[in-house]
Order: C-alpha cells, then sequence, then structure tokens
C-alpha cells in the first residue's frame, strides 16, 4: 500500500510544473500561462459556489490584488466570487504557475517567470489595491531561474535565508509602490506537503515572521485542509463541513461523510479536474479551493 501511494505522489509530482516538491521531479522552467496583466475574474458557472458569509461586510468598496502561484492560478475564479458576494470588492488577480516570491520582484536582472507589467510592485501603482494577497507553496525544486539554482534540497540554509529575504523585499516593493495608500499584504500560510511537512512548516514561518514585522495579516488557509490537531499531515479526504453537507457537490462522498481535497493523482494541488498543460482556473467544484478561499475572504475582511 505505501508502495502503491508513492508511486502515486511521484507520478503527480512529476507532472506539475506549478507549485513544487522540493525531493524530485524535473528542472526546467514550467510553460508560462497566458494570463492577461491586472485581469479582473468573472467566477466560472461550474466552480461557483453559493454566497457565503466568512466574514463581515466592509464600510467602502475594496480593491484586492491576487499574486501566486498555480495554487492561485487555480481558486482564482472562486476567490474573486468570494470577495465579491462576501465583501462588494474588486478582485484583480496575475498569478503564474511555477513562480516563487522573486519572480513578482522588480529591479532585480534575473530572467523570471513574470512579465514586467505583472510585477507585484507594477501592479499596485497600477490597481491601487486596499490589499495584496500572496499565495506562495515555496518553489523548491528550481523551476524559477530568478532563485539562481538554489533549491530545497541541495541546500536547505540557503534556500531558507533567500526565501526570507525576498519575503522582505517584496513587501518593501509593495509597500513603496503603494505611497501613502501603502495596501495591506495578507501571507497565505500553505497546507501540508505530502512528502517534506517540515519544509511548508519553515516557509509559514517565515510568512508569519514577515506579517508580524510589517504590521500585515496571515491567512491560515492551509489550516483548513489539514486534519484538526495535525496541522502538517497530509490528508486525501476530511470530513465533510455543514456547508459541503449543505451544497450538493462539495461533500464529496456523503455516505462516508468524507469530501476529497485532492486526486487521487494529484497530491499537491486541490482542483479535482485532471491537470492540463496550460494553467487555468479549476474549471469543477471543488472542496479543498473554496475551503481556502473562504479563509482567505475571512482574513482579508479582517485586514482591509
Amino acid at each position: 500500500m505505501r508502495g502503491q501511494w508513492m508511486v502515486g505522489v511521484l507520478g503527480a509530482l512529476l507532472l506539475l510544473g506549478a507549485c513544487t516538491d522540493p525531493e524530485s521531479g524535473p528542472r526546467t522552467a514550467p510553460p508560462t500561462p497566458d494570463v492577461p496583466s491586472t485581469t479582473r475574474q468573472k467566477p466560472a458557472p461550474s466552480a461557483s459556489p453559493a454566497p457565503s458569509t466568512t466574514a463581515p461586510a466592509p464600510a467602502r468598496d475594496m480593491s484586492v490584488l491576487y499574486l501566486g502561484d498555480s495554487l492561485a492560478m487555480e481558486d482564482q475564479t472562486v476567490l474573486g466570487q468570494e470577495l465579491r458576494d462576501t465583501l462588494g470588492a474588486a478582485h484583480t488577480s496575475a498569478p503564474y504557475s511555477g513562480t516563487t516570491l522573486c519572480d513578482y520582484l522588480e529591479g532585480t536582472g534575473d530572467p523570471s517567470l513574470v512579465p514586467d507589467a505583472d510585477k507585484a510592485a507594477a501592479l499596485v501603482r497600477a490597481v491601487r489595491p486596499d490589499v495584496v494577497v500572496l499565495q506562495f507553496w515555496g518553489n523548491a525544486w528550481g523551476y524559477t531561474p530568478c532563485m539562481d539554482g538554489i533549491t530545497y534540497d541541495a541546500s536547505r540554509d540557503r534556500y531558507f535565508a533567500r526565501y526570507a529575504a525576498d519575503a522582505r523585499r517584496l513587501t518593501e516593493q509593495i509597500a513603496s509602490a503603494g505611497g501613502d495608500r501603502r495596501p495591506r499584504i495578507v501571507w497565505v500560510l500553505q497546507g501540508p506537503d505530502p512528502l517534506t511537512p517540515e519544509r511548508v512548516e519553515r516557509v509559514n514561518g517565515i510568512y508569519r515572521e514577515q506579517a508580524a514585522a510589517a504590521s500585515d495579516a496571515l491567512a491560515d488557509a492551509g489550516g483548513v485542509v489539514s486534519p484538526p490537531g495535525a496541522r502538517y499531515r497530509w490528508v486525501e479526504q476530511l470530513p465533510c463541513t455543514a456547508y459541503e453537507r449543505a451544497h450538493p457537490g462539495y461533500c464529496t462522498d456523503p455516505a462516508k461523510d468524507r469530501t476529497a481535497l485532492h486526486r487521487t493523482d494529484d497530491h499537491l494541488h486541490f482542483c479535482l479536474a485532471p491537470t492540463t498543460s496550460t494553467p487555468k482556473p479549476c474549471p469543477v467544484r471543488s472542496p479543498g479551493i473554496l475551503r481556502m478561499a473562504q479563509e482567505i475572504t475571512r482574513a482579508v475582511g479582517t485586514a482591509g
């Protein structure tokens, strides 16, 4: 059984060039998705949940900028609808699969998977958001050239030091671009890594420290896709929530009161549709995506 599980994990990870796990996999960059700059997402009917009440409505209109890797790519439509329905917030997103923090930095002189127009500071100047949500798994395979070949498996100390430095620099660039309307940053805490849970725990620690240092906020989206009392233990399914039981399609195995977070052939992403060669928003109802989108929305409502 363990051998079959590991084959499934490794097969899925080799397929994915989006968010990357550190221990194995190709070392070349995945295709850069065709994502327009400053795209205002409209919810796809097949992926749209019913309106939720995860956070109080703000006193004024709010603008949210959403940046990140393939997890942001797959959940941007559902998050956009949650932000709109729950907070009345405008939503702009520019995720790129396979990226990490340095891809969104300006002025590095390094090759990047993110074009200049979609760098974090450039979008802050263009969109003038109230909140910037940053969703990064913590690319650890070296897909993105701006990491200068630093990978988790080859040099863990260098990987974490570089990641922390990039988090500080990205915060500074976002703050500077905002000027006297400095947007609040919401760092999204990541869910369990199926192979190296300690890596994600330390990445989340970097996000916690950076948010505290800059008086920014956290969204523990990874916590809502983790078992109760076991924050960094990966599972494929969890018990259904009351919301999922009440909305057909979200409790995927009602007879057992269990819902699927991942496909059996993809232990990293939360979209229940197969991964495609061209990254795109998830086209089907997916409980893990909705859970995380609702938690991010709650945090944005508090931060804004």
